[in-house]
């Protein structure tokens, strides 16, 4: 029996029906008088700040700016943590000397270190690329620690007892068995990075940058410029989920069948 075909639309619905019920429960809230429409300003004011700040220009280059920040922070953190999470999960020396270090760091939220880095290194771009470093880093070491623990040592054992040697073995067994674990770290680690520079933003007041915007616009409360500057970082995020780690994913983990349900059902 063929198992039903999924179509996207129905879902790309119930995706745009959740962003609609948010909206009207916004409207409400910021028509409701509860508060002044200058601190909840209703959609149309949104709207249109969100318009005039992209038709100045200015948004934009805060927006390539952060995200710069972002993807130079997101890109060290991938050279630092790949490395350490596989040997953490294949070297049970490695794993005793870093996983105590891991668990301390983990829960320390990134934004305590920056007053540190601003101190250390200054006000600029360094502090706030070293915080999205930090953020990143212990997230991605994590999963992938975890991912690759977590592959089925049957496995292993089958494809050297079938003659293959550890680089083949790495290579075709333990990779795809831990790339679940491994794009579930990316995700929450970018996630962590875009809290990072945002509030690495705030703190060490870089010129440019969406952190910088929503500061500027909270000293002269501007709530409209804030909500905008946080609309911009919310579709950012978005459309690297749906268009990088999905995209990724697709190609990877769900076309050598390793994916979380795929693997359920071979069990």
């Amino acid at each position: 029996m063929k198992a039903p075909r999924h179509f996207p639309l129905p879902r790309l619905l119930r995706g745009i029906l959740g962003f609609v019920l948010f909206a009207a429960v916004w409207e409400g809230f910021a028509r409701s008088g509860l508060f002044s429409q200058a601190l909840t300003p209703p959609l149309e004011t949104i709207l249109a700040t969100t318009w005039t700040l992209l038709a100045a220009g200015h948004i934009l280059h805060s927006m390539a700016s952060t995200l710069g920040r972002v993807l130079a922070g997101f890109a060290i953190s991938l050279v630092i943590a790949v490395p350490i999470g596989l040997l953490m999960g294949r070297s049970r020396m490695c794993e005793r000397l870093v996983a105590p270090p891991l668990s301390a760091f983990l829960p320390i939220p990134s934004l305590a270190w920056v007053p540190i880095l601003i101190l250390w290194f200054g006000i600029g771009n360094a502090a706030t690329i070293i915080v999205i470093v930090y953020a990143a880093t212990t997230q991605l070491i994590y999963n992938i620690w975890i991912g690759v623990r977590a592959v089925n040592p049957l496995w292993i054992r089958a494809a050297t007892a079938m003659g293959a040697g550890r680089t083949s073995v790495f290579a075709r067994v333990i990779l795809p068995g831990a790339l679940p674990h491994i794009f579930t770290g990316m995700r929450l680690a970018f996630g962590r990075a875009w809290i990072a520079v945002i509030g690495g933003e705030l703190l060490s007041s870089p010129r440019w940058g969406l952190g910088t915007v929503i500061f500027d616009a909270g000293e002269f409360l501007n709530t409209a410029t804030m909500l905008s500057a946080l609309l911009f970082i919310g579709l950012i995020g978005v459309c690297f989920e749906q268009l990088v780690f999905n995209n990724l994913e697709r190609v990877t983990v769900r076309r050598w069948g390793m994916s979380h349900d795929t693997m359920s059902s071979r069990r």
